[in-house]
């Protein structure tokens, strides 16, 4: 199970006291979790989700709090903070930082179609539109520089035949670094895989996890999402399910024609992102009772990615 800081039943029944939701009836831990530590929270006031961030400095904290409330207040269909009875949001729990949402509704799909493709396309188009007038600011630790600094690194645990693959796409970062970061901005989810996403049959009930949420260029938050929607079982893209994810986006949001020519190695770049992310998870936490996402597997969507046959529509 992917909980990182287990919780006994008082000091947990003690923590929600303040919020005035009732008795505690149930919490139980969330395995899906790689990076925090999330329990679902059956309340007599309600369902929540409660989460402790494991990862990051708690500084930015205030950060997610205010994106949130920002898309909640937009309409978008998001978790929020929920306030204590004297208006603190965030919070203190085993020494972690903690998080009261409300539990959204739905389920995760795990064979999209291009309906489905076609709501994520439209709802990240809405969470860019929602910021890119006034981004609130936060760096990455994932971005570019950062796959520039662990990739040689982690080249020296890979295996001689992977090695190419890994030396061509960091020349490529390099390359494009600048290119990349003077496209147009926002806020981004950064993370907006299947497993993020909840359905209430084919209508998108929600979207969580913002814990790797930054600002950056906008097609970058596209091509994450692409990447795990609109992928095969043999790494390749679904052309219909690709069209239909960019064509909802584009309605909402045109593309620039510097996104279009940069949009191929994009999808490379993001590609390398979570090979190397997992590479280091698998390391982090070998022989461990925590759920670790196969590196392998954006290995070889990088390797597809080489050649992209899907195109951005409408181009500006």
């Amino acid at each position: 199970m992917s909980v990182f800081t287990p919780l006994e039943r008082h000091e947990l029944e003690a923590f929600l006291q303040p919020y005035g939701l009732g008795r505690l009836k149930d919490f139980q831990g969330i395995s899906a979790g790689t990076e925090n530590s999330n329990f679902f929270i059956s309340l007599e006031g309600g369902e929540f989700v409660l989460t402790l961030v494991e990862r990051g400095p708690r500084a930015d904290m205030p950060f997610f709090i205010g994106l949130l409330e920002r898309l909640h207040q937009a309409g978008l269909p998001v978790p929020y903070a929920v306030p204590t009875q004297s208006g603190e949001a965030l919070r203190e729990l085993a020494e972690k930082p903690a998080i009261l949402q409300p539990r959204l509704a739905g389920k995760h799909v795990s064979q999209p179609n291009a309906h489905h493709c076609a709501e994520i396309g439209s709802w990240l188009a809405r969470l860019h539109l929602a910021t890119r007038d006034d981004i609130l600011e936060r760096r990455s630790d994932r971005g570019l520089d950062w796959m520039l600094e662990e990739g040689p690194m982690l080249a020296l645990e890979l295996h001689d035949e992977q090695l190419p693959l890994l030396r061509d796409s960091l020349h490529e970062v390099a390359e494009l670094k600048a290119r990349i970061l003077a496209l147009p901005r926002a806020n981004l989810h950064a993370d907006l895989f299947r497993d993020n996403a909840l359905f209430d049959g084919n209508q998108l009930a929600g979207v969580i996890d913002f814990y790797n949420a930054c600002s950056g260029p906008m097609l970058y938050d596209l091509a994450i999402t692409l990447n795990d929607w609109c992928s095969q079982a043999d790494d390749s893209l679904d052309l219909p399910r690709a069209r239909a994810l960019l064509g909802a986006y584009a309605a909402l949001r045109p593309f620039t024609t510097r996104e279009a020519e940069l949009w191929p190695a994009m999808l490379r770049i993001a590609c390398l992102r979570f090979w190397l992310s997992r590479l280091i998870a698998a390391r982090r936490f070998q022989g461990r009772d925590v759920l670790v996402k196969d590196p392998n597997e954006f290995q070889r969507r990088l390797a597809q990615r080489q050649h992209v046959a899907v195109a951005l529509p409408f181009a500006l």
